[in-house]
C-alpha cells in the first residue's frame, strides 16, 4: 500500500503546494502543509479526506481522532469542529485529498446494491483504515487531474468507485444512514439543516425533537450520538464560527454578539475567547491582518 500512497501524494504535489479546496475534478480539493499547526475552528461539512503523507488531528465535541496514511476520516453531517496538523515538515508535508460528500451520488449508487440488515445508530462521524482497493480507486479519480480532457466522461463513474469502497468498508453503515430518508441520521441531518437556518433563534428542545420525529429523551440520545455534542452546544460553536467570519467585514463586537443572538455582549466575548483564544476585537485586527487565518486545512 506503500507504494499506492506514495503515488497518490505525488499526484497531488503536482496540482499544488499549499490548499486547493476547488480543482477541475467536482467536489475533489487537495492540501499540503509543510510545517503543523494550531488547532483552527471551523466547520466540517459532509466529506472524506483521505491523508496520503503525514498526519492530522480533529477534535469534535468531546471526542479527539487522529488521521494519517493508515486511516481515512469522513463527515457525513455539518459538523463544528477544530482540526490541527500534527505530522508536517518541509522535507516530508502533510499531503490530504478530500472529496465531498454527494448523497444523491450515494442515494442511487444504494438504490443499485443489495440491501443490508437494520443497523444499530451510527455516528455522524469517524475514523477507519483504509485497504488497497480503496487507495487504488482514490487514484483512478486523482488521476484524472493529469488528463482534465477526461474528467467530464470519466469523473462521475471514477467517484462512485470511491464511494462503492467506502460503502463496502468499515465507513459504510454511516454512509448508507445518510443516504436513506428514514434513517435516525438522516433524521439528526435535517435538526442540524434546521439549526443551521435559525442558529440566531432560541432553540427548544420539543421543537428539535418535532422535526426529527423523535421523543425529546431519544432526540437528545441519537443528536449525541450523531454529533458528540448536544444541541445547544452545537448552536453556540455555530454561532461564534458565524461570529468570526462577521468580525472581519465590520470589526464591531457588540452588533456582532447580537447579529449571532447573544443577549450579553460580555457572555458573547468570554465564550469567544474560550473558544479562538483571543478576545473578538484582537482576533478580528489578527484575521483582517491575514485573511488566510481562518481557511482550514483540510
Amino acid at each position: 500500500m506503500q507504494e499506492l500512497l506514495d503515488r497518490l501524494a505525488r499526484r497531488v504535489l503536482r496540482h499544488t503546494d499549499g490548499l486547493r479546496l476547488q480543482t477541475p475534478l467536482p467536489r475533489v480539493g487537495l492540501a499540503v502543509a509543510r510545517r503543523n499547526s494550531e488547532p483552527v475552528p471551523a466547520l466540517y461539512e459532509p466529506m472524506a479526506c483521505l491523508v496520503l503523507q503525514g498526519a492530522k488531528q480533529v477534535l469534535i465535541g468531546d471526542q479527539v481522532l487522529r488521521y494519517d496514511p493508515a486511516s481515512c476520516f469522513i463527515a457525513s453531517l455539518d459538523l463544528p469542529a477544530a482540526g490541527c496538523v500534527v505530522e508536517a515538515a518541509s522535507d516530508k508535508p502533510y499531503v490530504v485529498a478530500s472529496l465531498a460528500l454527494d448523497r444523491e451520488t450515494l442515494a442511487s449508487l444504494l438504490a443499485e446494491l443489495p440491501p443490508a440488515g437494520p443497523a444499530e445508530p451510527a455516528a455522524g462521524f469517524g475514523v477507519a483504515p483504509v485497504t488497497a482497493e480503496l487507495l487504488e480507486a482514490w487514484d483512478h479519480l486523482i488521476a484524472l487531474l493529469d488528463t482534465p480532457s477526461d474528467i467530464p466522461f470519466l469523473a462521475p463513474s471514477r467517484e462512485r468507485e470511491v464511494l462503492y469502497r467506502f460503502l463496502q468498508g468499515a465507513h459504510g453503515p454511516m454512509l448508507r444512514q445518510i443516504a436513506c430518508e428514514d434513517s435516525r441520521l438522516a433524521q439528526i441531518r435535517r435538526v442540524i439543516a434546521w439549526i443551521r437556518e435559525n442558529f440566531e433563534r432560541t432553540l427548544r428542545t420539543e421543537t428539535l425533537a418535532e422535526i426529527a420525529t423523535m421523543s425529546v429523551a431519544s432526540f437528545h440520545r441519537h443528536f449525541k450520538a450523531a454529533t458528540a455534542m448536544t444541541p445547544l452546544q452545537y448552536q453556540k460553536a455555530l454561532r461564534l464560527q458565524t461570529a468570526r467570519r462577521l468580525l472581519i467585514a465590520n470589526g464591531d463586537a457588540a452588533r456582532t454578539a447580537y447579529a449571532v443572538g447573544y443577549e450579553s455582549a460580555s457572555q458573547f466575548s468570554r465564550e469567544y475567547a474560550r473558544l479562538f483564544g483571543t478576545p473578538p476585537l484582537k482576533d478580528a485586527e489578527r484575521l483582517r491582518a491575514d485573511r488566510d487565518r481562518i481557511r482550514e486545512t483540510i
